[in-house]
């Protein structure tokens, strides 16, 4: 019986099939490449989470300091209102850039009154004539105003005297 391969003799350490090379089969190239590719969807995927983290802490950012207007002016805070930041801005020296660029942005300013402290029923725990007189007929109003801009919205706790 003759050999397929007639020089087999010649060549020792030669294969008997030529497909028979140490090599990656298919299955195992396709293995390889679905692992990479769910490595690089999950890369993508936390890249773009964060990069909507950043953009919304970015956005809050600017309503909290716009939250700082609203502290800082005594006009808004204690009833519901629709206002432009620019509004706010009234009492502040600012740069003509900053205005310009606060000019249009509308807020609403919501007023939830949370409870009301009256003193004057407080009285009765005091003990002397002086303390008394020192408490009077005082109301503490305490309420939240919320500002809300187009993109987000803050919250602050605000007391007043009634």
């Amino acid at each position: 019986m003759q050999s397929v391969f007639p020089h087999a003799k010649e060549f020792p350490h030669a294969k008997p099939f030529p497909h028979a090379k140490s090599a990656f089969t298919l299955i195992e190239v396709l293995v390889s490449v679905m692992i990479i590719s769910v490595v690089i969807m999950a890369l993508i995927k936390m890249n773009a989470n964060n990069t909507h983290i950043f953009s919304s802490l970015k956005q809050q950012t600017k309503t909290n300091q716009y939250a700082s207007f609203l502290i800082a002016n005594e006009e808004y805070g204690f009833e519901n209102k629709s206002v432009l930041i620019n509004d706010l801005l009234s009492e502040f020296d600012l740069q003509n850039d900053l205005r310009r660029e606060l000019k249009n942005i509308k807020a609403e300013i919501i007023y939830q009154e949370l409870q009301l402290i009256d003193m004057s029923e407080e009285d009765s725990t005091l003990e002397t004539a002086e303390d008394t007189e020192v408490t009077s007929n005082i109301i503490l109003e305490i309420g939240k105003s919320i500002l809300k801009t187009d993109e987000s919205s803050t919250a602050l706790l605000r007391i007043g005297i009634q």
